[in-house]
């Protein structure tokens, strides 16, 4: 059998393999401040976001065609089928240690760093695309502040709003609004997060000489969704300790102002065709809010040590992106 078709295969089913530990790894993302304040049960809160996730993932393909053409160019790449395989491996690498360690780190930033180092491992600095490279890693960058941004301003306007409200009653309309709110956020983060793998998966093909452009084959987009809700149905129980409880205490009109800003911000990245972390988004909502509440009842500690993980992320898997790529090409 044709080593080019057998690796196209095998990065086939690591993609996959991504796509549902991302699955599994986000999930907590979206559903967290929903389970933290029992407008859902974690059962069916991770049941809805499967589904919900499944949906997202085949609405849109703009995000996978920046993958696939904006880091670097796929049809030119030297050993293009090694360079995506290293960095699936670096990816999926760094997204287990991180959820064994309960810390929500980015999943986004894993695999893009990863596919960049194993690129300039195989070809050089000047096979990467750095137009755009860099306005992926802007996005990146700029999407936790902006969401940081708008949680509190979203928070400051609801507390306004219902500042003369009966707390009790209040807090238990938000949670079944919180309801609809999880439902929305964990659709948005399918929209986004799903498209990595398509994107992945089409450069696979296009370095393999099965495939002649950038679109994404429907087979491929629902392979994804498939990965990623199946992943999502197994839940992330340790990162929704993290996410939903030990950043602040969250009360349902925290939790519809957090999760409202979380999907805003990652839907408007989905339909500008940009990557964005949704660990990053819906963990700075959170701080947003919970600053905009009380700057004393946010846990800054556990924040600080997000914030580390999130800027390591991108060298280290770049790092191990590499080393896969060296490694590799001594077998192959």
């Amino acid at each position: 059998m044709d080593l080019l078709f057998v690796l196209t295969i095998l990065i086939v089913i690591f993609a996959l393999a991504f796509d549902f530990i991302n699955g599994f790894h986000d999930t907590a993302n979206a559903i967290a401040t929903s389970v933290s304040t029992k407008a859902l049960k974690p059962r069916h809160a991770i049941m809805m976001a499967a589904v919900m996730n499944f949906a997202g993932a085949l609405s849109f393909t703009g995000v996978a065609k920046t993958i696939t053409s904006d880091i670097a160019d796929p049809f030119k790449l030297a050993n293009g089928s090694l360079v995506i395989l290293a960095a699936l491996i670096a990816g999926i690498t760094w997204n287990l240690l991180t959820w064994y360690f309960g810390i929500p780190s980015s999943s986004s930033h894993a695999i893009i760093g990863a596919i960049a180092g194993a690129v300039i491992a195989s070809d050089g600095f000047g096979s990467i695309k750095y137009n755009g490279f860099i306005k992926i890693i802007e996005a990146l960058i700029f999407s936790p502040i902006l969401a940081f941004v708008v949680g509190y301003m979203i928070y400051s306007i609801v507390k306004v709003i219902f500042k003369n409200s009966n707390l009790a009653k209040t807090n238990k309309h938000f949670r079944r609004v919180q309801i609809l709110t999880a439902a929305v956020q964990s659709y948005t983060h399918g929209t986004n997060d799903a498209q990595k793998a398509m994107g992945i998966i089409t450069m696979a093909l296009i370095a393999g000489n099965m495939h002649t452009s950038y679109d994404i084959p429907f087979w491929v987009q629902f392979a994804c969704a498939t990965a990623m809700g199946l992943g999502t149905s197994i839940g992330g129980w340790k990162i929704i300790k993290t996410v939903g409880g030990k950043i602040m205490k969250i009360r349902p009109v925290n939790g519809v102002s957090a999760d409202l800003t979380g999907a805003a911000i990652i839907f408007g990245a989905t339909i500008i065709h940009l990557p964005v972390s949704t660990t990053h988004v819906i963990s700075s909502s959170i701080l947003g809010v919970g600053a905009s509440h009380r700057v004393k009842g946010v846990n800054w500690g556990t924040a600080k040590r997000m914030v580390i993980t999130w800027v390591i992320t991108l060298p280290i898997s770049a790092a191990l992106g590499a080393l896969g790529y060296f490694i590799l090409d001594l077998f192959f």
